[in-house]
């Protein structure tokens, strides 16, 4: 069986290196932001999103407690915002969209703001760089959320960008992923 966050990492690698810069666009709990955080090293840097206090503290914990270097800005604001935070080219984002896990299942990521977010991630990826992005369609928003995405994706330039959609055929409503790669 396909693993999608193994998958997530195998991608990553083949752009992100030490000294790089990536955003984790939602936080969580912190997994995607350690990884980041450990894969750029001390020379690189991570800025992190969440709109849940709890999620931008439980990620403090859980990155000080697996030895991060200190090369992230953990930001408890929407991912929409991320040009307020960020101006340098990116060479890797990740986004987990759904609901924190443990936390609230009513509060999950909405087109409204993961759209304006994927936008401007797009922008800001550098040369040779990747953009990963998690949908769980498996409620009505995260299904809505990935039809959205597929059709904004579909009209962005080949010869720009390379948009692939990784998806298990014969299970409709498990997670799948997109990636979008800059040539």
């Amino acid at each position: 069986m396909i693993e999608l966050l193994d998958l997530h990492k195998k991608f990553i690698l083949e752009h992100l290196h030490e000294g790089d810069v990536a955003v984790d666009f939602t936080m969580g709990n912190g997994h995607d932001t350690e990884f980041l955080s450990k894969t750029v090293g001390e020379n690189g840097r991570v800025y992190a999103f969440d709109i849940q206090a709890s999620a931008v503290e439980s990620t403090r914990k859980n990155l000080a407690a697996a030895g991060c270097p200190e090369n992230y800005t953990l930001i408890h604001d929407s991912h929409h915002n991320v040009k307020n935070y960020v101006s340098e080219p990116i060479k890797a984002g990740m986004f987990n969209l759904g609901y924190l896990p443990g936390g609230d299942k009513s509060i999950t990521t909405m087109r409204a703001t993961t759209l304006p977010a994927i936008e401007a991630a797009i922008e800001l990826l550098g040369k040779d760089a990747i953009l990963l992005i998690a949908v769980y369609p498996g409620h009505p928003e995260g299904d809505a959320e990935g039809k959205e995405i597929t059709e904004y994706l579909s009209t962005l330039s080949r010869f720009k960008v390379c948009c692939t959609k990784v998806q298990i055929v014969n299970s409709p409503t498990s997670p799948y992923f997109m990636m979008i790669e800059t040539k």
